[in-house]
């Protein structure tokens, strides 16, 4: 029996979906080459491009800290009023999008979503780089990070018998990364060990075939191997899955825990964790469609898979627009004076731009992906998920900033405005997230192989049962219904 030729006549846009499995499909050998090809090849002039405008970012991150640790944070912007600006902003936003990550490599692993493995090998590396990024303003932000030391909780220790302040926020804040960092580049690095042990067969240069050797740990693709390798995927993804929740959960303790209006409330934790996904999902929506185009991987990251990540937008985005909702809800029904006027003052006041950018991006944006028509546009999605990184920032913004300028008493009251300092880093810290994640596309498989073809063996073999069934039908045999329920299970 022949396949119809309809169905082999569709695109390759279908092709990672065992249930629109086709001929003409990649071979095994197909993929690792589509693969690897970036890693094998000379970068084109768009990388190097690239790669130049981050380097001179990074570059320029680097002399802003040094004169900040220099001079001190008082080349900032910040004043007695403003204490947060600038430097926790950027803290809570590179948090945040690090959380698609956690949940694409996590959560729908465990759901067993197979849509995630184009996707999450790229998500995992994000978020590693956005950690780094989000680490380096706490540390600064203290102005003498030669004592960052002195906030983690280690023993014995030089200072006696005193241990840190578990009750500050910055304790807090460092378990937090440090943890979410640890379990994130192990989580990461474990993945990538299959590929690396392929990438170690396929090395012709002795020293590309010594570094991947080393790196795959010894890797023979045994079925002891896979069965451990499984094991261990699961249980670090058990242990990552709170992660998503816990947190930004704690990153909004800072706030929550104080008595400022606006910062007092208990909607905070879900509500930055809904945040921290949503700007997530944004930035892996723009690096994908970005990488798919300028590297030739339509066929692997398809519109099916941007199609399903604008949908967790979509839902993320409206949560997002209810808790901008409640709180103006709840400013109202408490009758507290403070929390009526500091929302108030969001609208009104001198922030008010920012306040209503914010909801143009966060609110308005998102809800353009309703049709099914705008979530297939490639390219309207990547305006999209410019427009929601950029929401979310002045989200983080006008949370901080907007509620220290005016706090209880008039008297107090006073404007931040950015330093070149301040803007400065915040484009340097671009620059060290862009740079990373561009020498990880050059050096490192961005698209696991292992979980491609696995997928696309899976159908494969389905298929091939499938068209048995229809041979044993068709022959009057009695074996095919019962393969067919085995396949179907």
């Amino acid at each position: 029996m022949t396949m119809d030729p309809m169905k082999a006549a569709k695109t390759n846009e279908q092709i990672l979906e065992p249930t629109h499995w086709v001929d003409g499909h990649p071979t095994l050998g197909e993929i690792t080459d589509d693969i690897a090809h970036p890693m094998e090849a000379r970068p084109g002039k768009g990388w190097w491009i690239c790669f130049g405008i981050a380097l001179a970012a990074l570059l320029n991150l680097g002399g802003m800290v040094t004169w900040l640790i220099a001079n001190g944070i008082g080349v900032w912007g910040l004043n007695n009023s403003v204490g947060w600006a600038f430097d926790i902003t950027n803290f809570v936003f590179w948090i945040g999008i690090g959380h698609a990550g956690t949940l694409i490599s996590a959560i729908l692993l465990l759901f067993r979503q197979k849509w995630r493995t184009s996707i999450n090998r790229s998500a995992e590396a994000m978020t590693i780089f956005a950690v780094m990024c989000a680490g380096l303003f706490p540390a600064i932000h203290m102005g003498r990070p030669w004592d960052a030391f002195f906030i983690f909780p280690y023993f014995p220790n030089q200072r006696g018998p005193l241990w840190v302040n578990f009750r500050s926020p910055l304790v807090w804040d460092v378990v937090a990364i440090s943890t979410y960092g640890t379990i994130s580049l192990v989580f990461w690095f474990l993945g990538l060990i299959p590929d690396l042990a392929t990438l170690r067969d396929r090395a012709t240069g002795k020293i590309k075939k010594f570094v991947f050797g080393l790196l795959s740990f010894g890797w023979n693709g045994s079925h002891r191997t896979w069965a451990r390798y499984e094991i261990a995927s699961l249980v670090l993804a058990g242990l990552a899955t709170p992660l998503v929740l816990s947190v930004h959960s704690i990153v909004s303790m800072d706030f929550a825990t104080s008595l400022l209006p606006g910062w007092h409330t208990t909607i905070f934790p879900p509500y930055f964790v809904a945040g921290a996904i949503y700007s997530g999902f944004g930035m892996v929506l723009t690096l994908l469609i970005i990488t798919r185009q300028t590297m030739h991987l339509q066929r692997y990251i398809t519109v099916r898979h941007l199609d399903k990540m604008a949908k967790v937008l979509l839902l993320t985005g409206s949560i997002v627009s209810y808790a901008y909702a409640t709180e103006f809800f709840s400013a109202w029904y408490t009758g507290n004076m403070y929390e009526r006027y500091h929302f108030i003052n969001r609208a009104t006041g001198p922030y008010a731009w920012c306040f209503y950018l914010m909801v143009l991006c966060n609110v308005i944006t998102p809800h353009m992906l309703w049709t099914k028509k705008a979530r297939m546009n490639v390219w309207f999605l990547f305006a999209v998920s410019v427009l929601v990184n950029i929401g979310m920032w002045f989200e983080r913004f006008v949370i901080i900033v907007v509620s220290l300028h005016r706090a209880f008493l008039p008297s107090g009251w006073g404007m931040f405005y950015p330093t070149a300092i301040d803007i400065g880093v915040l484009v340097g810290s671009f620059g060290l997230f862009f740079t990373m994640f561009l020498l990880f596309i050059r050096f490192l498989p961005m698209i696991a192989m292992w979980e491609i073809k696995g997928v696309v063996g899976h159908g494969a073999h389905k298929m091939a049962l499938t068209t048995d069934d229809d041979d044993d039908d068709d022959d009057g045999g009695g074996q095919g219904a019962g393969e067919r329920e085995v396949v179907n299970a």
